[in-house]
């Protein structure tokens, strides 16, 4: 669970458009805006190393200082390069102590299926919805001893205690297990070679 508070010493951010923004990411600071609901947002600029290594962590809670200000943040959005990959922009949503929020949760399989059977995920992602300071990094389902046919449910999944699942249709399939077509047949052993009649092509009535 992400229930330690990250703490990231940023500056207020006063320039805006392609070219502060270029400067700022070569002086290693990424330009970050912190929605409040109705509320006019904040605009910062955060270093990259430390909020960089801080984005690895799923729906963490993030204090944000600014000046002598600071707010209690969980990151909403992510700009990446696409060639590079860096972080160009970071959108957060500032929330309160206590205060219950949806997030999207990656899952994630552990275990293994009995026999060629592989788990596959058929949704990458779950919507829940927990406390500020409760939030999950990940669902893991464990696929041990399942077999080729098996499913695992919504309804089936065993949720961190504070955490609701908010979506839809429970019986939609979160991971499937089943053998790959293209599985390669069991190996036949020497003694079971041995034991398969031989086929001659006649017939001895005929």
């Amino acid at each position: 669970m992400a229930n330690t508070t990250i703490v990231l010493e940023g500056e207020p951010r006063t320039e805006f458009g392609k070219g502060p923004s270029r400067r700022m990411r070569a002086a290693r600071q990424i330009p970050a805006t912190i929605y409040a609901g109705g509320d006019q947002p904040v605009y910062v600029k955060l270093p990259m190393k430390e909020t960089t290594l801080a984005l690895r962590h799923t729906n963490a809670l993030i204090t944000v200082k600014y000046g002598e200000d600071s707010k209690l943040a969980v990151v909403k959005d992510v700009q990446r390069n696409p060639v590079k990959r860096i972080v160009e922009h970071i959108d957060f949503y500032e929330v309160k102590a206590g205060e219950k929020i949806d997030v999207e949760v990656p899952v994630f399989v552990e275990g293994t299926p009995k026999g060629a059977a592989i788990a596959f995920v058929d949704i990458q992602e779950l919507k829940v919805r927990a406390d500020v300071s409760n939030l999950p990094e990940r669902i893991v389902v464990t696929v041990d001893g399942l077999e080729d046919g098996d499913k695992v449910f919504l309804k089936d999944l065993e949720l961190p205690e504070g955490v609701e699942l908010d979506m839809e249709d429970l019986d939609e399939s979160v991971v499937t297990v089943e053998v790959p077509q293209d599985a390669p047949l069991p190996e036949v052993t020497e003694e079971q070679e041995e034991n398969v009649p031989a086929i001659d092509g006649s017939n001895p009535e005929a």
